[in-house]
């Protein structure tokens, strides 16, 4: 498959084209927005174990979204039994799940990397009756978050476009983790666009929420008052993954084959 080579500014035209997509249905986005917070929230009821699940479980989800957006993007409303229809081909959720365990596999991999070289730190920070010294251990964290984030910009590469290639195109994963890390290296300037823009927007929506407390209302009010802000925006960039697919693959590739509902590849 052939990945097409954007300009730098279609980094923010993705995340215009999301908006676009999330005006066009946005209470159904803003409900998936919803469902995916409550799934994250829900995953810390189950300590590890169930950030494991979550995190084996994005592929799916990703898959669900594009396929969500698709169908808004073709005029097609959204119903309660289209949001699981993707996954309803045994074949489609075999590769996902298997694309969700490598995924969680290589972040397992990726933290571990990022914090054995920091162990020695670590480990002074914590003390050895198992007392932590929090100003330390603060400190001691920093290098290997800083790590993860670098190693995480290339496990996001790798994965990025993987859920719709195997999902819709049946492709192997390996094929698809290869075709997925090309197209984000050949698109890496309108990619740091993208991020850099989303990181703005939300360190705006953390500024807004710490002035609202500024000027006199209490955290929790500030919080339910900004929580379907973070929700709606959530939605957006749940909406901006369909054109940073299409934009790069999908016009180039079998469009009818994406396009077609009752088609064999979903």
């Amino acid at each position: 498959m052939q990945a097409a080579v954007l300009p730098f500014a279609a980094g923010w035209r993705w995340i215009q084209e999301g908006l676009a997509l999330f005006k066009r249905q946005p209470m159904a986005m803003f409900f998936w927005s919803l469902v995916t917070g409550l799934l994250i929230t829900a995953s810390y009821l189950i300590p590890l174990f169930g950030q494991m699940a979550l995190i084996a479980s994005v592929p799916l989800l990703t898959f669900i979204t594009l396929n969500a957006c698709r169908h808004i993007a073709h005029g097609r409303i959204m119903q309660p039994g289209m949001w699981l229809q993707p996954l309803r081909d045994a074949g489609v959720r075999k590769r996902l799940l298997r694309l969700g365990f490598t995924y969680l596999g290589v972040c397992l991999l990726g933290g571990l990397l990022s914090t054995l070289p920091f162990m020695d730190t670590l480990m002074q920070a914590v003390g050895t009756e198992g007392q932590v010294d929090e100003a330390a251990f603060v400190e001691a964290i920093r290098g290997p978050f800083l790590t993860f984030a670098v190693i995480y910009l290339l496990i996001s590469a790798l994965f990025w476009h993987a859920p719709a290639l195997v999902g819709w195109h049946g492709i192997r994963l390996s094929q698809a983790l290869f075709f997925s890390m090309v197209a984000c290296w050949r698109n890496k300037w309108p990619f740091l666009l993208y991020g850099v823009s989303w990181a703005a927007i939300f360190v705006l929506v953390q500024t807004l929420g710490d002035l609202l407390i500024a000027m006199g209302l209490g955290q929790g009010l500030s919080q339910i008052l900004l929580t379907p802000v973070n929700i709606a925006i959530a939605a957006v960039l749940y909406c901006s993954f369909y054109p940073t697919y299409m934009s790069v693959f999908g016009y180039g590739a079998d469009t009818e084959a994406i396009d077609d509902p009752n088609s064999e590849k979903q």
